[in-house]
């Protein structure tokens, strides 16, 4: 029995990341000998390869601002493990994480003995927000897809709503090395009679979403970019969508892409009559929402975010070209050696003036000679202690000089808390 809440996170963490068998079977069984919280409250499900996140706390706050009780289920965190599961502005406690912990450890030893087989990290905690949802009774719950779509944890559930952002490369051990086979996976969430609506700007992969769609006699909503203009994107951004004016504290092209994408959710579910909001809900949610790690200024001159795959890193460059054009870029890089750092350095060597590679003491994060060793860059540097290089990078910045920090939330989730308390 957990009696701590280090102990129940030291438990959750330490859980196998994946099954020996990547399928539902696990979590249907644990869903039946839970009595199916899943099925107590309205959900809307969001996949897609970037924007996730940000697309469902979009959505999140919208609601919350209409007066919903509303649940949220997100990941990686990057201050506290508990931002994992929330609703409202308030995240799940730890008195709560220790009580749903002994819960699962009871069922987890269950399933064990009865099945041979092991509930893994993800399912714990896609089980413990189904638990805690249920019993705090709310409306509705967004929740974040946290691998693929067909065959994640969080896809026993039956949404009003699918939400896909994106499609581009990265978990292509799991997923397949197309982006085709990628689509398919994502596709997976599609549930019959409801809708899905994406701001996949693709033409070649919407034969794909129209058969999916078809198959499961649902409405395919593909966001137009030719319905958002006057955008504006300096330290926050502005657009305006259908004849209203958005702004955004969220700074970045692809944000305007998911803001629209959950004011598209947001207007579907309206016209389904499963939702009451008011304009006013829409503006004044996409205003208020923060999202740590994505492309979050700091003084002006410091940046972090968590871009890891290419689409990420494609969405950072463009933002770095919009709100600093005339600066001298210098990055702070630290990457996960399973992700595509190689493409990814490639992209940066091309724009940034100084390039410094780090690693943090995380089993999954390559070195800092590894990512030196594969950059072309004529500026490049290493740095052993991920701290000592951001300390310094920072305090030795210029007025005409930018620190870009990126790569990896987990090594943001380091670092942002060197800056955040100072600012």
């Amino acid at each position: 029995m957990f009696l701590t809440f280090e102990e129940a996170v030291a438990w959750i963490e330490n859980s196998h990341r994946f099954g020996e068998k990547l399928d539902l079977i696990r979590m249907k069984i644990a869903c039946e000998l839970l009595e199916h919280p899943e099925k107590t409250f309205k959900s809307i499900h969001v996949a897609g390869t970037n924007g996730k996140g940000s697309t469902t706390n979009f959505i999140k706050n919208i609601l919350y601002q209409a007066g919903y009780k509303v649940g949220i289920y997100t990941s990686p965190y990057v201050v506290k493990f508990n931002e994992r599961i929330g609703i409202g502005l308030d995240f799940i406690s730890d008195e709560d994480i220790i009580k749903y912990a002994n819960i699962l450890q009871a069922l987890w030893n269950r399933v064990y003995e009865d099945y041979q087989d092991s509930i893994t990290f993800f399912e714990i905690l896609t089980l413990m927000c189904f638990l805690y949802f249920r019993d705090q009774a709310i409306d509705i719950a967004v929740i974040e897809v946290g691998l693929g779509g067909l065959l994640d944890a969080t896809n026993v559930i039956d949404p009003v709503i699918s939400v896909i952002t994106n499609i581009s490369y990265d978990h292509m051990k799991q997923l397949g090395n197309t982006l085709e086979s990628i689509a398919l996976n994502k596709l997976g969430i599609v549930k019959p009679f409801r809708p899905l609506v994406t701001t996949e700007d693709n033409p070649q992969l919407w034969p794909l979403f129209e058969e999916k769609t078809h198959e499961c006699h649902s409405e395919l909503i593909i966001i137009n970019p030719g319905d958002i203009t006057e955008i504006k994107v300096g330290t926050t951004t502005e657009f305006i969508y259908q004849e209203t004016r958005y702004k955004l504290q969220l700074t970045g092209l692809h944000q305007i892409k998911n803001a629209v994408l959950a004011i598209k959710c947001i207007e579907t579910l309206k016209k389904d009559k499963q939702i009451e909001v008011e304009n006013r809900n829409i503006i004044q949610g996409l205003w208020m929402t923060q999202w740590p790690g994505r492309f979050e200024i700091f003084n002006g001159n410091v940046v972090l975010d968590g871009a890891h795959n290419i689409g990420g890193i494609e969405s950072l460059k463009s933002s770095i070209k919009l709100v600093f054009p005339a600066k001298k870029i210098k990055c702070l890089f630290c990457m996960m050696r399973d992700k595509e750092h190689f493409k990814v350095i490639g992209e940066l060597d091309n724009l940034v003036d100084e390039f410094h590679f780090t690693q943090i003491s995380y089993y999954r994060s390559a070195t800092a000679q590894e990512l030196y060793e594969e950059s072309t860059h004529q500026n490049k540097f290493t740095h052993e202690n991920p701290r000592d290089a951001f300390y310094h990078l920072r305090d030795t910045l210029k007025e005409n000089e930018v620190l870009i920090v990126t790569g990896s939330l987990y090594f943001i989730s380091e670092i942002r808390p060197l800056i955040a308390n100072k600012y």
